[in-house]
């Protein structure tokens, strides 16, 4: 079955998009009162990034030590949190991601990452997927004979979902709520889409589980499409909180793409 690509309605994603959508705040009266009642007088941190000042603050409560900080401000004290490995006061930095451009296969690992991140992706049982987009894989888009096979065969898979969608659709006109009848004509069509369809979901996670899942997402052995979303989420984290995740460095591969490297251990 030949695919004349400019006249095909797929539409083809090969990059993800991350948005921050959601960052902490701080009470500074309520911060302010527990100060005042251990006799901290004057303490504050230099660091305008809630995330940051809130890890600070987290540390400091462990020890006590508003009176004493070390020289440096916010950088200093979170480069030594990460040097010493005392990562428990990072997941009280908090952020929220919403993530699209991104395949079922991606997100069937990503999912994996359990503790300290919380998932809400896209339902396919309630959204028609007549119109979905399809994650092309980097080795398969550099070649056209290659492309040209994979294009063919996610046209195929979509021509099949519209018409399993609507026979199944007709199949059961006997029960009366069009929203189940929808979901469940949907529920079983979806049953033909590859795992390059593209999805979206929202994540929200705390810091260390975010460094957790940047070094191991990131490393060069890693898939390369979760790779890449991981460095995308690296430079967007980079730019929003810089002491907690700067000392990341991103790295050119002899292979082509990009990878993730740390001075310190997981923390």
């Amino acid at each position: 079955m030949a695919i004349d690509e400019t006249q095909s309605t797929l539409h083809v994603i090969r990059e993800p998009k991350v948005h921050l959508v959601g960052r902490q705040m701080i009470d500074e009266d309520a911060l302010a009162e527990f100060l005042g009642e251990h006799d901290v007088e004057g303490w504050s941190t230099d660091s305008s990034v809630a995330a940051e000042r809130l890890v600070e603050t987290a540390g400091r409560v462990c020890y006590m030590s508003f009176q004493r900080p070390r020289p440096g401000g916010n950088k200093a004290y979170i480069g030594h949190i990460l040097e010493v490995g005392h990562g428990s006061v990072l997941e009280h930095a908090v952020f929220n991601l919403l993530i699209t451009g991104i395949s079922r296969s991606l997100t069937h690992e990503l999912v994996r990452h359990r503790a300290g991140f919380g998932f809400s992706q896209l339902s396919q049982r309630f959204i028609d997927e007549s119109d979905c987009s399809f994650v092309e894989p980097a080795a398969i888009a550099a070649d056209p004979e290659l492309h040209r096979v994979w294009l063919e065969a996610m046209q195929a898979s979509q021509v099949a979902y519209r018409e399993l969608a609507d026979r199944l659709a007709a199949t059961f006109s006997d029960i009366p709520d069009r929203t189940l009848r929808r979901k469940k004509a949907r529920e079983a069509a979806r049953s033909v889409l590859p795992n390059a369809t593209e999805t979206k979901i929202f994540i929200t996670a705390n810091a260390r589980a975010l460094r957790h899942f940047i070094e191991a997402r990131g490393d060069a052995a890693a898939d390369v499409e979760i790779r890449r979303l991981a460095i995308a989420v690296l430079r967007l984290l980079q730019a929003e909180a810089p002491n907690l995740f700067g000392d990341y460095a991103i790295v050119d591969l002899a292979e082509g793409g990009h990878a993730v490297t740390t001075p310190h251990r997981k923390v």
